[in-house]
C-alpha cells in the first residue's frame, strides 16, 4: 500500500476527524488513482468534487481533469487544502454546504456538461443524489463513494428488498454501475461498514417516457408508502383516492389490483403515472 503524505499533513496539523461530518479519508495512492480511472475523468472535462477532505483524491482529479472545483463544508480543512493544492492552476476551492449552496451559480464557469465526484458523508447520500438529479445541472455522470448497502439498493430490481424510490430515481435518470467495493479498512478512521464506488452516467433520455414527470414520482411515492401492501392501497393512502377510483386507475394501467407496489417495474410505474395524468385531466 502506497500511502499519501496527506495523512502526515493531517496528523501534523492536529486536526481531529469529525464524526458528525462523516469524515472518513482515503490515503492509499493506488486506490485513489483507481477511483479516478473508474470515474473516467478526461482532460477535456471539468469536475465538481463534493467533500474533498484533505485533498488526497483532489490531486488525482486535477492530474486528469481540465478543471476541478471542490466544495468543502469543514472550514478547518480550507487552509490545508489551499496549501496542498497551491500552484494547481486547474483547481478552485469553495467553502460551503452542498445541501444549501446555489449549485447552478457556483458551477456556471465550469465546462458543460461536467462530472460530479464525491466521497460524501453517508448520512446525506440519498438527499444529495436526489438533489443532484433534480437540480437541472448539466451533469454528465456522478461517481460517488457510498455505503455498500446503498449501492446494492441503487442496483436493485423490482421485487427485491432494496427496490425503492432511490433505485427508481437512479435507474430512471442514470445507468448506474458498481465500479468497485472499497473495504472499511481502506479509510481513516475506518467506518463500521464497507463502501462501494458507484458510477452513474446520466441518460440522454429517461429510461421510460412519461407524460408528466411529477405525476410519475407521485406514483413512485405511492408505490412504496405502504410496503407489503397492494398498490391499490398505496394509491388510496398517498393520492387520497377512494377505492373505486384506485381500482379504475389500476385497470386503466393494465395492472392486477392485488399487485404490490414494490413489485412494479419502471414501465408499469410509468403506465400507472400516465393513467393518473389522464384521469386528472378528465376530471379537471
Amino acid at each position: 500500500m502506497n500511502l499519501s503524505k496527506t495523512k502526515d499533513r493531517i496528523r501534523e496539523s492536529n486536526l481531529r476527524y469529525k464524526q458528525s461530518l462523516g469524515q472518513n479519508f482515503i490515503y492509499d495512492e493506488e486506490l485513489l488513482s483507481s477511483l479516478v480511472a473508474d470515474a473516467e475523468v478526461s482532460s477535456e472535462e471539468d469536475v465538481l468534487e463534493i467533500g474533498p477532505g484533505a485533498g488526497s483524491l483532489t490531486k488525482h482529479l486535477c492530474d486528469q481533469a481540465h478543471h476541478v472545483m471542490s466544495l468543502e463544508l469543514d472550514e478547518r480543512l480550507i487552509p490545508l487544502l489551499n496549501a496542498f493544492m497551491a500552484g494547481r492552476e486547474n483547481f478552485t476551492l469553495v467553502q460551503g454546504d452542498v445541501m444549501t449552496a446555489d449549485l447552478p451559480e457556483m458551477t456556471k464557469a465550469l465546462r458543460k456538461p461536467f462530472a460530479v465526484v464525491a466521497n460524501i458523508p453517508y448520512y446525506i447520500t440519498t438527499p444529495l443524489i436526489t438533489r443532484l438529479l433534480t437540480s437541472g445541472l448539466p451533469i454528465s455522470r456522478m461517481a460517488l463513494m457510498v455505503q455498500k448497502e446503498v449501492a446494492e439498493k441503487i442496483l436493485s430490481q423490482p421485487g427485491e428488498d432494496g427496490w425503492g424510490p432511490l433505485a427508481v430515481r437512479c435507474q430512471y435518470q442514470c445507468e448506474p454501475r458498481l465500479a468497485q467495493v472499497v473495504p472499511a479498512a481502506c479509510f481513516t478512521p475506518a467506518p463500521k461498514v464497507d463502501s462501494a464506488f458507484m458510477v452513474l452516467p446520466l441518460r440522454d433520455r429517461p429510461a421510460v417516457e412519461v407524460r408528466d414527470e411529477k405525476a410519475f414520482f407521485q406514483i413512485v411515492t405511492a408505490a412504496f408508502a405502504l410496503r407489503r401492501k397492494t398498490m391499490t392501497n398505496g394509491l388510496c393512502a398517498s393520492l387520497r383516492l377512494d377505492r373505486a377510483d384506485a381500482l379504475a386507475l389500476m385497470a386503466r394501467a393494465g395492472l392486477d389490483e392485488k399487485i404490490r407496489g414494490e413489485k412494479l417495474t419502471l414501465e408499469q410505474l410509468a403506465a400507472l403515472a400516465d393513467a393518473w395524468t389522464a384521469l386528472r385531466a378528465e376530471k379537471a
